[in-house]
């Protein structure tokens, strides 16, 4: 019985090792093929998305080529508003220079602090955001130009009619004031000495000992010299032409004739103490055309830039007048 069955087992040995090896066949054929698809899958793939773009991908395309279109346009229209900027600066500065014989203030430095902190709160802003405040001010740059270029044909004419007048313009301080530290009160709202209320304040009080020197501040004809008793005590007003007129009040003794000529730096008077006053000091006054303004911008012939700023730091710190 054992001798019939081991043919028969025999025999089975051969076809399960040649099941076996068309299983590993067929396995190895279905990974080939397997990976042969998933490479043609891979470059079709590659090949359609380099020819061929999705709908996410063809809007993202659409809006950054109009992106870049308003881009390019904004920067022209930038480029155009900056040169006619640039432009008005210079002719700006050569008005000045004809005006007022000296080169305008620069600001720059005054304000750096202030540039620095804005761009801090331009890097927490969104795009959005950026791009908003982007248009508003180049819409409201583009207005400005505008008008700086009517203005400055307006100032060119000006200083065209007074080139022959420049020395009838206010430009340098009543008294000698080399360190500064004379002005204490400047234009605007400040403390009345004995009424003590904010009163307009329509000039600047120099605190000069009595019998110091006061000066014209540009070539004119003495309009008035008063004498009489006054608030302003004894003063002198000059006339300048080109609509500028002088005040310098709470004099001491007067050296200057009503309807007398005098040039910039002649001296017209003493220093004095009359009138209400506080203490002895002189307040200078700039008219134009019938207003009074600011005479620290009236200084420029003997102030440079630092010191400009400097004795607008100082006026700002005194708060009471002396009249």
């Amino acid at each position: 019985m054992d001798n019939k069955r081991t043919p028969k087992f025999k025999e089975l040995v051969p076809r399960w090792h040649e099941q076996r090896e068309k299983f590993k066949k067929k396995f190895w054929r279905g990974v080939i093929h397997l990976f042969a698809w998933i490479g043609i899958a891979v470059i079709y793939y590659a090949a359609f998305s380099f020819f061929f773009d999705t709908p996410l991908e063809y809007q993202m395309k659409h809006s950054t080529r109009k992106l870049r279109q308003e881009y390019d346009s904004l920067s022209e229209r930038y480029a155009t508003v900056e040169k006619v900027l640039y432009n008005v600066i210079d002719r700006d500065k050569q008005v000045f220079r004809a005006l007022f014989e000296s080169d305008p203030y620069n600001f720059d430095t005054e304000f750096e602090k202030k540039r620095w902190e804005t761009h801090e709160k331009l890097l927490t802003k969104s795009n959005k955001e950026l791009g908003k405040e982007f248009f508003g001010k180049l819409n409201t740059l583009e207005k400005r130009a505008g008008e700086h270029l009517y203005t400055l044909a307006t100032l060119e004419q000006t200083a065209d009619s007074l080139k022959d007048r420049i020395d009838n313009i206010p430009a340098i301080q009543p008294v000698i004031n080399k360190d500064l530290t004379l002005l204490t009160a400047s234009y605007g709202m400040r403390i009345h000495p004995f009424y003590k209320i904010l009163t307009a304040h329509q000039g600047v009080d120099y605190t000069v000992s009595e019998g110091s020197r006061v000066f014209a501040t540009a070539d004119g004809r003495i309009k008035d010299v008063v004498t009489r008793n006054t608030t302003s005590g004894n003063t002198v007003v000059i006339n300048h032409g080109n609509g500028y007129e002088t005040t310098y009040s709470h004099l001491g003794k007067i050296y200057a004739k009503k309807g007398e000529f005098v040039k910039r730096g002649d001296i017209i008077a003493q220093s004095g103490n009359t009138g209400l006053s506080l203490a002895p000091h002189l307040h200078y006054e700039v008219k134009h055309d019938g207003m009074r303004v600011d005479p620290i911008h009236y200084f420029f012939m003997e102030l440079n830039y630092q010191d400009y700023q400097k004795i607008i730091r100082i006026a700002q710190t005194g708060m009471q007048s002396f009249d």
